[in-house]
């Protein structure tokens, strides 16, 4: 167990993947929608050398994800593909990658906006993102951002900053062309 004084979801992701020693790190919400023992297949493509990021993409069953957040992930997928072009349907609450590869990313947000993050600056740079279905189920507890007014408050406005940062450095790529 790894102690992490800040708060945030990206705060204690970072902090696990420094403390890592293994060469491919996996993440997963711990709330009970996810099954660690869907994590081998998720990390099969990584391990294997068939893709540098993983991400498990929800198969949700019913009630497990409330309708906003069905909706913002599909609006966040549908903008990472224009952003960079990675052909991802989901942001994957479950992911694996090289521990050496995502330190070198420099993601820099430590709250809400970290997965996003990931994912966009992984696209952007060129990186082989796969993505295998996962199940998910409804979750244990309340959620702190989509169950709050606060907690989605704060997410939206983490992702709108990661969106922004990813599109201008893929216009910055584009003009460089």
């Amino acid at each position: 167990v790894v102690s992490e004084p800040r708060r945030g979801f990206g705060a204690a992701c970072f902090a696990g993947l420094a403390a890592a020693t293994a060469p491919v790190v996996a993440f997963m919400d711990c709330d009970a929608s996810l099954d660690p023992k869907d994590l081998p297949a998720v990390c099969g493509p990584v391990l294997n050398g068939d893709a540098d990021l993983a991400l498990g993409a929800r198969k949700a069953s019913r009630g497990a994800m409330p309708l906003h957040g069905r909706l913002a992930n599909r609006y966040l997928a549908r903008q990472v593909r224009r952003t960079c072009g990675a052909a991802v349907t989901d942001i994957g609450p479950m992911r694996a990658a090289r521990r050496e590869d995502l330190l070198a990313l420099g993601t820099a947000d430590r709250r809400s906006g970290w997965p996003l993050e990931m994912v966009l600056r992984a696209g952007l740079d060129g990186w082989r993102i796969a993505e295998l279905p996962v199940p998910y189920r409804p979750r244990t507890g309340r959620s702190k951002v989509t169950g709050t007014v606060g907690g989605t408050l704060r997410a939206v406005k983490d992702m709108r900053a990661q969106l922004a940062r990813a599109r201008a450095a893929a216009n910055t790529k584009r003009s460089h062309l």
